[in-house]
């Protein structure tokens, strides 16, 4: 008979991997507070929780839905402020020094931002992130696949795309050249 580990483990484990996510879906300044949801709700759920369940995938799923949540109760409420925030933290954010890369990353359109998320950050394979966003494995990979582009065309020459574009690059032999 196998056992659980604790709880405590389970957030050491993936807690780093969970906070990424959030911050890719929801931003810096919502995405500890949907950590903290996440791993709330995780807490409550986990006794009932099969044994030989993947982990990771459980946690981005209740990350996902508590994201969702957050950005309905954004939508939903004005936010005046009177003074300029305080710098965000850039804790568990790989090279988070890079503020034009995550700009670039909350700018491409929410499936893209999702795929990217839930796929290179979260390390979900895109058959379990069809499963987070809805849709197919292959829609889930053809939107992490037109993110990443985006983001690559983005922060090749930023200056020249102040703006992402998400449409796919024509194909050579559709603009007359020969292969």
């Amino acid at each position: 008979m196998m056992t659980k580990i604790p709880f405590e483990t389970v957030v050491a484990r993936h807690g780093t991997a969970v906070l990424r996510v959030c911050r890719a879906v929801v931003g810096i300044h919502d995405a500890e507070d949907a950590w903290s949801e996440t791993f709330l709700a995780a807490l409550r759920a986990y006794p009932q929780l099969p044994e030989n369940a993947n982990l990771e995938a459980w946690l981005v799923t209740i990350a996902h839905r508590k994201a969702i949540d957050i950005i309905r109760g954004r939508q939903r409420q004005a936010h005046p402020v009177a003074e300029v925030p305080e710098r965000p933290s850039t804790l568990g954010i790989p090279g988070a020094t890079d503020a034009d890369l995550h700009h670039a990353v909350t700018r491409l359109p929410t499936k893209q931002r999702q795929a990217v998320a839930y796929h290179y950050l979260g390390g979900l394979p895109y058959s379990e992130v069809a499963e987070v966003i809805g849709g197919s494995a292959e829609a889930a990979r053809r939107a992490g696949s037109d993110g990443i582009a985006a983001l690559r065309r983005h922060l090749a020459a930023p200056a020249e795309n102040p703006r992402i574009t998400t449409a796919a690059p024509a194909h050579p032999a559709s603009r007359g050249a020969r292969p």
